[in-house]
């Protein structure tokens, strides 16, 4: 594995990002749309709504958000069921629900191609189309991933290969994750007990 002044395969360092590219309303059907490539993975994101009424069990008084996560091909698994949980919580946490009440906006995330930090690239996507559709944040969320190397440095933006060769990185970013998770939602509750 690379060390954060060699180059890997593809050109870059430890430390360098891969390119970037967003281009908003690409679906023409769609209240808002977004396609996000992150090197070679690529998500398309498309926003419906708000349309009237919420799902089962969901406040009245508040907007619902719904993700739906296409993978590339074959059926839907555990990852792409997390990925879809993760996903629904961020935008909950960034969209203002209570301008539109008992409405629900749906967000679908289809996987064009996926070359690594397949989540990071699906949160850029799903806030582009939000914006294109318009549809009130209190701000906007922006997501990389990264892995931990044996040697203890970081691997910003990692594609396939490399994320397989740092799969022991996983369990510390899983705690990171939690951890920022917990500070983003302590951070949003005294936010709600300010505003309220």
């Amino acid at each position: 594995m690379k060390s954060t002044e060699e180059k890997g395969e593809d050109g870059r360092s430890a430390t360098q990002l891969r390119p970037l590219s967003c281009t908003r309303s690409v679906l023409n059907r769609a209240h808002g749309s977004a396609s996000f490539s992150q090197g070679e993975t690529k998500i398309l994101a498309a926003v419906y709504g708000p349309k009237a009424g919420t799902k089962k069990n969901e406040n009245p008084e508040k907007a619902c958000i719904e993700v739906i996560w296409k993978p590339k091909s074959g059926q839907i698994g555990k990852a792409e069921k997390e990925y879809e949980m993760i996903l629904k919580r961020t935008l909950q946490n960034i969209c203002i629900l209570n301008v539109h009440p008992n409405t629900t906006t749906t967000i679908i995330i289809q996987v064009v191609n996926d070359d690594g930090s397949l989540l990071p690239c699906a949160i850029n996507a799903a806030c582009s189309a939000l914006v294109d559709a318009g549809i009130p944040l209190k701000y906007l969320a922006v997501a990389i991933s990264f892995c931990l190397a044996e040697d203890e440095y970081c691997v910003l933006d990692p594609n396939k290969l490399e994320e397989q060769c740092l799969e022991q990185g996983r369990a510390a970013i899983k705690l990171l994750s939690d951890f920022l998770r917990r500070k983003l939602w302590s951070k949003v509750q005294s936010d709600v007990s300010v505003a309220g």
